[in-house]
């Protein structure tokens, strides 16, 4: 690993012990088994190498992986798997359209990220600077607070882990029986 720092550019790649995710993503089994690969993948906002964790989320869960670094998911403050806030757990887009609605401007997580590498990588110093001195946070007006805290959904909702619907088996022509990964259940209509 010594020669991988000796980089400039490494120097910035990101090395973690552990994901920065939210309780549904951990799914019902308290005893996971999470595989991890050092700069496994680069993330899908700074395009920063970073360490990809794995594991299966809960008894009958889907396998589940980071999608995004740990820094990034700090400055916008968002699960790493799939990217819902972890204070308020909605969806990112929903939560910075409630905060336009309400006038709130500069928060660090509704900021865009840069376009070209030499801008991508200021902001990011720049991110990182404002996550360790605590800047970041803050800036909500109560209005904005409490409008967030109204549809928040903070419950764990554990059928989000489950595998996707076999659509032959709706059919019934699925032949795969018990070495099908997907459910064997009939649609329901919504």
């Amino acid at each position: 690993m010594a020669s991988i720092k000796r980089d400039a550019v490494k120097q910035k790649w990101e090395e973690t012990e552990f994901p920065l995710v939210c309780e549904t993503c951990l799914g019902d089994n308290p005893y996971l088994r999470m595989t991890s690969e050092p700069f496994g993948k680069k993330c899908k906002i700074c395009e920063t190498p970073f360490t990809v964790f794995a594991w299966q989320a809960g008894t009958k869960g889907r396998w589940k992986r980071v999608e995004i670094c740990k820094s990034c998911a700090k400055a916008k403050n968002v699960c790493q798997v799939c990217i819902y806030d972890l204070a308020y757990g909605l969806p990112v887009q929903m939560r910075d359209k409630i905060l336009r609605e309400e006038g709130v401007k500069n928060t660090s997580a509704m900021l865009a990220v840069p376009q070209s590498d030499a801008n991508r990588s200021w902001f990011n110093a720049q991110q990182q600077r404002m996550i360790e001195s605590g800047e970041g946070e803050g800036g909500l007006t109560a209005a904005a607070h409490a409008k967030l805290q109204s549809v928040a959904r903070m419950e764990p909702r554990y059928e989000r882990n489950l595998a996707k619907l076999c659509s032959f088996f709706a059919k019934g022509e699925c032949n795969r029986g018990a070495n099908c990964p997907f459910r064997h259940e009939m649609p329901k209509d919504r």
